[in-house]
This record gives structure tokens, sequence and C-alpha cells, in this order.
């Protein structure tokens, strides 16, 4: 079947990295192309440890670990971290913090791209994000087989109250509607620029995301593919979504396959234009915008959508 193709966005801004030791501080120049400001307040970063509220029998995946800041606390509570690093460099100092020391034995460094990796099982996430993958991270946890526990993850401001946002809201996007439906997520602490070196463009903010157990009983891909159509232009109407020709074309290939997986018929005056049309009136939803609809209308609009044969994914 064909999928809803992604918009792609950016995530601006703020930043992620570990934290960095004062006498670390000139060894080498921060990459702020991979997001990295490091965490200086050893205050902020004890407060998201504890936030987290590690057991002693937890393993930790640590995102972005720089130098180590957040790390030494949280090998502190776990009894193990694994410290997912992109720098070689940075990957170098955090070794480094723990040598001939007793939790050299619970730290395990991977040296690589967390989001294309394979990783092994771990109850609680850690990260003090780099801003390119905010969102891919994110969704990454939510869709993990077995998700951690709780997850305690800096973003820059805006993207963490996209998070938040509710319907009405400025903010209010697929993010939201998406994060919301398979977890629960709560604002922590604001982190202010100033407490990374070097700064930052814009403030920080840290949340906190526990996956619903159990998980809602729909699929993601369709759940996600109906919302890429509802929010390409949010303030818009549902329907003027599902106006597009490539739209269209998409969910009619979806409806063939649909059929002929379950030996259904298609009748010669088929018109999927029409079938989608119907299923927007009569679900009263089509003249909404889907920047003040709530997870609610989105399942209703998804059911009725399933009940004609037509699918997202």
């Amino acid at each position: 079947m064909g999928k809803i193709s992604s918009l792609k966005r950016r995530d601006k801004g703020a930043g992620a990295g570990g934290g960095e030791r004062p006498e670390r501080l000139n060894i080498f120049k921060m990459n702020t192309g991979l997001g990295q400001h490091m965490l200086k307040n050893p205050l902020i970063a004890q407060g998201i440890v504890d936030k987290a509220d590690i057991k002693p029998s937890d393993v930790v995946l640590e995102v972005g670990p720089g130098t180590g800041n957040l790390t030494v606390r949280i090998l502190e509570k776990a009894r193990k971290v694994i410290a997912a690093e992109m720098d070689p460099r940075m990957a170098a100092e955090v070794t480094k913090r723990v040598q001939g020391k007793p939790e050299q034995k619970k730290l395990e460094v991977m040296l690589g791209d967390v989001i294309k990796a394979d990783l092994p099982y771990f109850d609680v996430c850690i990260s003090n994000t780099p801003y390119q993958i905010s969102s891919p991270l994110v969704f990454k946890l939510l869709n993990l087989p077995r998700p951690p526990r709780v997850s305690v993850l800096m973003f820059q401001r805006e993207f963490a109250l996209r998070l938040l946002a509710k319907p009405g809201d400025d903010l209010y996007c697929r993010l939201s509607v998406n994060v919301q439906m398979w977890a629960n997520v709560t604002h922590i602490m604001k982190v202010g620029k100033n407490n990374f070196r070097p700064p930052p463009q814009v403030e920080s903010s840290v949340v906190r995301i526990e996956v619903k157990n159990p998980r809602p009983p729909i699929d993601f891909e369709e759940w996600d593919g109906l919302l890429r159509i509802c929010f390409v232009r949010k303030n818009r109407t549902i329907s003027a979504g599902f106006k597009s020709q490539a739209v269209l074309d998409i969910l009619e290939k979806n409806y063939k396959a649909f059929c002929s997986q379950n030996d259904m018929m298609i009748t010669d005056d088929m018109n999927i234009n029409v079938l989608v049309e119907k299923v927007l009136a009569e679900t009263e939803l089509g003249s909404k915008r889907a920047g003040k609809c709530d997870e609610a209308d989105f399942l209703k609009l998804l059911y009725a959508f399933h009940m004609v044969g037509i699918h997202f994914a």
C-alpha cells in the first residue's frame, strides 16, 4: 500500500550535548552544527537526573552525553548507562571522566547515529537533545517494541511546547496529536540559554514523556498518515487537505489493495473522491480545521474511513 509522504521540517535553535568540566573547556571547539551546546549548570543537570526517578536496577540510555556532566550523575543511580554519541571527541571525553573509577564498568559508549542504530533494551532515556534529532528521537522512543518507562528530554522551548500544545493553541500541530496519543507529556522546567556553553540562539525546556501502557490499539502508520493530510494546512478545513490529486491517488491505490486482499469487488463507477466526501460529510468534520480538532475527532475520522475501506498506509 502507498504511504502519505512526509513534510520534513527542521527544528531550529536549542542545543544538546551533555555537559562539561571547566578544565576541559579549551580542549576543542564545540560543533554547533551537531547541536553541541554543553549544559554547564550543575543544579539543572542534577534536577534532570532526579526527575527521571532512576532505580538502582535501571539501564539508562543517554543521548548526546557530551563531556559527561549528566553522565556522571546518572551513573551514581543506575545499574548501567549506555551513552550514545556521534562525535568521537566527545565519546573519548566521557570515557575519560570515569577512567580508573568504579563507574567505568557501568558505562558503555555507543558511537554513531542513535536514530539509525538498533538499540538494546533500556528502562530510562535522558537527553540534552541535539536539536536536529528532536522529532526523530521522540518518534523512535515511542515506536520501540519495548519503550522506556520514562524519558526526560531537553529540547528547544518551542519544540517542547509543541509536544504539550492543545487544540486551539498556536503551536498545536501533528506532532502534538501524535505524541499525546501514544504518551503522557509533562513540562518539568525551563532552561535559559546562558546555562549552556556556547549559548544557543533560543531558550530550552525539559519534558518528561511516559509511553502509555497499554498502548492505544491503533496502527501508528495509519494514524500518522491521516494526520499528515489533515495538518498540511492546519488552519484550512480538513476537507481542503483531501483535494490534492496526489493524496487521492494514494488513497485510491490503498483502497484497491484493501479490496483485493479482502476479496471485495470494485464497481466500475467507484470514485475515491465521492467516498472521501461521503466520510467527511457524515462525520461533520470536513468543514472543521485540524488546529481545532482533538484526539477524539481524528479517531472518529479514521474509523469512518476504515469503515468504507479507505486506509492511509
